[in-house]
């Protein structure tokens, strides 16, 4: 097989349409912390420049001082750690069980009837959110190009079904009733998302692939994580708004807490995590919006989550699909289409019958009205939601899906022939 590197890819890259991202230039970082959760009045570093502080030190030593084979036998040991108040297995390295338990310590902001509000929303709004989840979000993410290229190049672009199902145990566990409670996951989910990410940082560094392209920094840093997510929180609050789907403001806020929450388990600095709505929109005009942009592995990641889908929800034709997907992901600040970015085909029936067919079809839903059934394109809509669409990559419960660290880079064989 013929060897492809990034800098290969981006000379093909004109084939691929818009690379507004990649020559965009970022605005400079204002921040200050009367903005986030942390509060004060203090000017912050630009969230570029930093990662986890916490994590990656014992990532990194466990890697250089025990080695593969002992990553493994610690995946091994923490896979039956699921529970928020389960004790940690014994036979952990000191350092790791330490991180672990400061990591659990709960912030001093949380407010649980604020969380029982945010369920409260899920219960109401959950088939919009796990629908914005999967083909909002999900394609978006494709569209952030150091999100696609550390996708691409590390063991998750290799098994993307595996991968996905990974993220959708996050959605998951975030939408449950418990998700921050005792009994409930989430919290050893996203310690476990943060172990992943400081091994994905360590070894996705040393990959000659990623330095092929240039002085690329080390993945995921803490303007990756808050530009991840706005494209979660963020995106799917604006885009309800622009539906005019009704949200009370107790819904509206307890939203905005599940998602301050989960951004601190998942390792983010307080100082970062907007305080209002208002504050998530500032952030994200300045981190999410200016990169979006198409790169060869965003567009090739696109394709295959959009092919997974159409494998697993049998009731809609990939046409739909694609049709879904533009019309969730929108566009960017500048009016340009996110799902062009991505190469992801146009079909003027389906394309037309969505935009003008969806805001009826949420009218409707919003109203009580009943559907009429014989509608195909009614149906359709109707059937994504029922679906989640993502959450069928799983194929199983939520329990037999283990977030553990990788202990290798994308393998050579997996890479695709040259484009």
């Amino acid at each position: 097989m013929d060897q492809i590197s990034r800098r290969n890819l981006l000379k093909a890259g004109g084939a691929f349409g818009v690379f507004t991202a990649l020559g965009a230039t970022v605005p400079a970082w204002g921040w200050n912390s009367a903005q986030s959760v942390a509060g004060g009045n203090l000017e912050t570093v630009p969230p570029d420049l930093v990662w986890d502080t916490a994590a990656d030190p014992v990532v990194r030593r466990l890697f250089e001082e025990e080695g593969i084979s002992r990553i493994e036998e610690l995946n091994a040991l923490l896979r039956p750690w699921h529970r928020n108040d389960q004790p940690l297995p014994p036979g952990l390295p000191a350092d790791l069980a330490a991180f672990i338990e400061g990591a659990k310590a709960e912030p001093a902001w949380l407010d649980r009837a604020k969380l029982a509000d945010a369920y409260d929303f899920y219960e109401l709004r959950g088939n919009y959110t796990g629908l914005l989840y999967g083909l909002g979000s999900g394609i978006m993410s494709c569209a952030i190009p150091d999100e696609a290229r550390a996708v691409y190049h590390s063991k998750g672009g290799e098994n993307m079904r595996d991968r996905v199902a990974k993220t959708a145990k996050l959605g998951y566990d975030i939408g449950t009733e418990n998700a921050y409670a005792p009994d409930g996951e989430m919290i050893v989910t996203c310690i476990k998302t943060r172990l992943t990410h400081s091994a994905v940082r360590h070894l996705i560094t040393t990959s000659p692939r990623w330095q092929d392209g240039g002085a690329i920094p080390a993945p995921i840093s803490q303007r990756d994580l808050m530009v991840t997510w706005h494209s979660l929180a963020t995106f799917i609050h604006r885009t309800l708004g622009a539906w005019n789907v009704p949200l009370t403001a107790a819904h509206s806020a307890g939203f905005l807490h599940l998602w301050q929450v989960t951004a601190h388990y998942l390792g983010v600095e307080d100082v970062y995590i907007p305080a209002t709505w208002a504050d998530a929109q500032a952030q994200s005009d300045q981190t999410l919006d200016v990169v979006l942009g198409g790169t060869p592995e965003g567009v090739e990641l696109a394709e295959i989550l959009l092919g997974l889908l159409a494998d697993v929800d049998q009731g809609a034709s990939r046409p739909a699909l694609n049709a879904m997907a533009r019309y969730m992901v929108g566009t960017n600040n500048a009016g340009v289409s996110i799902a062009d970015m991505l190469q992801i085909p146009k079909n003027a029936l389906w394309d037309n019958g969505v935009r003008s067919g969806w805001p009826s079809y949420v009218a409707m839903r919003e109203g009580g009205t009943r559907l009429p059934l014989s509608n195909k394109l009614y149906w359709t809509f109707d059937e994504l939601l029922r679906q989640g669409v993502l959450w069928g990559l799983n194929q199983g419960p939520p329990s037999t899906i283990y977030i553990e660290m990788p202990t290798a880079n994308r393998s050579e064989s997996s890479y695709p022939t040259p484009y």
